[in-house]
C-alpha cells in the first residue's frame, strides 16, 4: 500500500524554504488568480496595464513588480482591438510581452501551451487569461467541475513558479460579501491563491473598489478611479506609509557576524551576544523562526546557518564568508543605523 509522504513537525519547522515570490508587490504572488467584474467595467484595461508594468518593471496601482515576460491570452479580442488599446497606454512597443488571441482549452493542450511558451521565455513571470469561459471544457457550473478545471491551472503555476490570472465575470445580483459575487460556483475562489473583484460604485461612475483577498496577501480594498485619457485605473486612495521590510533582527546578525564570523549556541546565547549590538530586544522563541525563514537572504549576505539536535539540545550554527556576501551591505548595515538602534 503506498504510505503518505509526511514530514515531521520539526522537520518542517527547521527547513529552508524557498521564499514566495511576488509578481506584484502585496496584489499577485506565484500562483493562481482570479481578476473578476462586470462586463465592460474594465477588467481587461486593468489586465493590460500590470501585464505592460510587469514586462517594464514599473509600478501598477502603486505597488512594485517583478520584472519578466508577460503573456496575455486576449481569447475575445482581435489583434487590431489589441493594437488600438496598446496605442492608448503606450506609443514605444514593449520587449517582453507577448499576445496570442487563440488557444487550447484546459485540459487539451492550453497547459501544455503555456509550459512550451515557459521553456521559450524562461524569464516569465505573469500570464492573463482573457477570459475563463473561453477556455473551459466544463458546461456544467458546480463544485467539483470548477474545482477541476481550476486546480489544473494552480498545478501549473505552481509547477513553473509564475502567476496566472484568469478574467472572469461576476453575476448580476448584488451581495453583501463581492467575493461571493464571481460567477459560477465556490469552486473558483475555493481553489485559487487569491481573488481580485472590480466592482463600479455606480454603473459608468468610472470609481470602483477592488476588493482583493489571498492566501499569501493581506485582505484589502482599493479605492480606484478610470482615467479615461491615460486609460488606466489610478488609486484615488491616499498613499500610506510602506510597512518597513527591514528586519533589525537579521541587521543586527549581519553585524555581529562580520565582526565575529562564527557562532554556535543557542536561541538564547545568541539573543545574549545581539544585545551588545542593538537596543532592540530579541526574543529566543522567534530567533529560529527567523532565520528559517529568512535562510534565502542570508545566503546572499554571506551567512550559512545550520539548526540541529544535540545532547545538549538545539543548537544554531552559523558562519559568515565575506566572499560569498553579494549584497550591498559590505560597507554598510542591512537598514540605517538609527533604525537599527546600534550601541556605541
Amino acid at each position: 500500500m503506498k504510505q503518505f509522504n509526511s514530514k515531521t513537525c520539526e522537520e518542517i519547522m527547521t527547513t529552508v524554504y524557498k521564499p514566495i515570490e511576488f509578481i506584484i508587490d502585496d496584489l499577485i504572488t506565484q500562483g493562481l488568480y482570479i481578476l473578476a467584474g462586470s462586463p465592460k467595467v474594465g477588467k481587461s484595461w486593468l489586465a493590460l496595464d500590470m501585464c505592460l508594468s510587469v514586462a517594464k518593471g514599473e509600478k501598477v496601482l502603486g505597488q512594485q513588480t517583478k520584472k519578466g515576460t508577460a503573456l496575455c491570452l486576449c481569447l475575445e479580442d482581435s489583434f487590431q482591438r489589441i493594437q488600438s488599446r496598446l496605442y492608448e497606454l503606450t506609443d514605444e512597443p514593449t520587449d517582453g510581452i507577448h499576445f496570442s488571441i487563440m488557444s487550447e482549452s484546459i485540459g487539451n493542450g492550453l497547459e501544455e501551451q503555456i509550459e512550451s511558451f515557459k521553456n521559450a521565455h524562461s524569464d516569465l513571470k505573469i500570464v492573463f487569461i482573457d477570459t475563463l469561459q473561453m477556455v473551459r471544457n466544463e458546461s456544467d457550473s458546480n463544485y467539483s467541475s470548477d474545482y477541476k478545471e481550476l486546480s489544473v491551472l494552480k498545478t501549473l503555476a505552481d509547477k513553473l513558479s509564475i502567476a496566472i490570472v484568469v478574467v472572469h465575470h461576476t453575476r448580476k445580483c448584488q451581495d453583501s460579501d463581492p467575493f461571493n459575487m464571481i460567477s459560477g460556483s465556490t469552486g473558483i475562489s475555493g481553489c485559487v491563491d487569491g481573488s481580485m473583484v472590480l466592482i463600479e460604485n455606480k454603473r459608468g461612475s468610472r470609481n470602483a473598489k477592488l476588493h482583493c483577498v489571498g492566501r499569501d496577501i493581506e485582505n484589502q480594498e482599493i479605492n480606484l478611479h478610470f482615467d479615461s485619457d491615460m486609460k488606466k485605473w489610478i488609486i484615488t486612495d491616499e498613499p500610506t506609509a510602506s510597512k518597513s521590510k527591514d528586519n533589525i533582527f537579521l541587521a543586527a546578525l549581519y553585524i555581529y557576524l562580520q565582526k565575529n564570523i562564527d557562532f554556535t549556541g543557542t536561541a538564547s546565547e545568541l539573543v545574549e551576544k545581539l544585545k551588545n549590538i542593538s537596543n532592540e530586544k530579541f526574543y529566543p522563541n522567534r530567533v529560529t523562526r527567523d532565520l528559517v525563514q529568512n535562510g534565502y537572504t542570508l545566503k546572499k549576505f554571506g551567512i550559512d546557518f545550520q539548526y540541529k539536535r544535540t545532547r545538549n539540545g538545539r543548537l544554531i550554527t552559523l558562519h559568515y564568508d565575506s566572499k560569498c556576501d553579494s549584497s550591498d551591505g559590505k560597507n554598510s548595515t542591512v537598514v540605517t543605523v538609527n533604525a537599527l538602534a546600534v550601541k556605541a
